[in-house]
């Protein structure tokens, strides 16, 4: 069933179901490079591989990046 979440204030379409870990592969993201918070709740990495999205979900998506 393809649903709309909102991803960094923009719509996105995905086909549910689909796990948060599986949402950040598509988008060519690594779970161990980003801070995910979902409809305002930080989400724990180790949640990843087993939290479903589900329609209308309100993303965050924040890249880690090094620097000096």
């Amino acid at each position: 069933m393809k649903s709309q979440v909102l991803v960094n204030g923009k719509q996105t379409q995905i086909q549910l179901p689909c796990t948060l870990e599986f949402f950040l592969n598509h988008l060519s993201l690594l779970p161990k490079s980003v801070v995910v918070e979902l409809n305002g709740q930080p989400i724990c990495p180790s949640q990843f591989k087993t939290h479903n999205l589900s329609p209308n979900d309100r993303l965050e998506i924040v890249t880690i990046v090094a620097g000096g």
